[in-house]
């Protein structure tokens, strides 16, 4: 039984089908990376698996719990967290205030997490008690994933970690992904950057149109002909 089981998932907005039989399964050492046109999906499939638009059919399996059409606030006491691409910070509270709210499920003493998630983002504490819309990009998207560990999820969802970023901060980024993965929790990330995320992807899944086109690992991916010609730019 893996961590996350997705299963000929249909789904969409206001009746307007988007998912046509979505397919993935992650495991808790897992990074999984899905790519794909614009339109293919991808940010709507993480939307779906986090109970953010409706699934009308298909199922999905969060740990062995059936969780499509689940409220986040439901999921996130199941060991799931989502980092959304825009809007993803409380820019008015200070970096230490965002990582709290982070830890609102909590009722135990959360100071070792907070330490952790220092320690996973060093620039953090330094600038701890500034607020987190004076940050620069990279670093408002450190306080978000940092503020999602704080729940200590078993599977992280991204949208889109390093849009908008320079490459130095893309690559910290990716490398704080891999960290995180190693620290035992696991990945599922849409990205635009396919082929930088899919050199560490243990999982692809290419979509389009709703649905999956190829998936394998992310090497299989990378070096598969056609998914470069058609996905990757050649």
């Amino acid at each position: 039984m893996s961590l996350l089981d997705v299963k000929d998932v249909h789904g969409g907005y206001g009746g307007a089908p988007i998912l046509n039989g979505v397919n993935m399964s992650i495991e808790r050492e897992d990074i999984g990376v899905i790519v794909g046109p614009n339109g293919a999906g991808k940010s709507t499939t993480l939307k779906a698996i986090f109970g953010l638009l409706e699934v009308t059919g298909g199922s999905i399996t969060l740990d062995g719990h059936e969780v499509a059409n689940q409220l986040p606030d439901k999921l996130v006491p199941l060991g799931l967290s989502f980092v959304p691409q825009e809007f993803n910070v409380f820019t008015e509270m200070t970096v230490h205030e965002n990582l709290e709210m982070g830890a609102y499920i909590r009722e135990d003493d959360f100071s070792a997490t907070l330490d952790y998630v220092y320690e996973m983002f060093p620039p953090l504490k330094d600038k701890r008690k500034q607020k987190a819309g004076e940050l620069s990009g990279g670093q408002r998207q450190m306080v978000a994933m940092g503020r999602a560990l704080m729940s200590q999820p078993k599977l992280l969802l991204l949208d889109e970690p390093s849009a908008g970023l320079s490459p130095r901060y893309m690559m910290e980024i990716f490398e704080t992904v891999v960290n995180v993965n190693k620290s035992g929790v696991g990945i599922l990330m849409v990205e635009q950057n396919a082929r930088q995320a899919l050199e560490f992807a243990s999982k692809g899944f290419v979509l389009a149109g709703g649905k999956n086109r190829y998936t394998g690992t992310g090497r299989q991916l990378l070096d598969d002909p056609e998914v470069a010609q058609s996905f990757l730019g050649g």
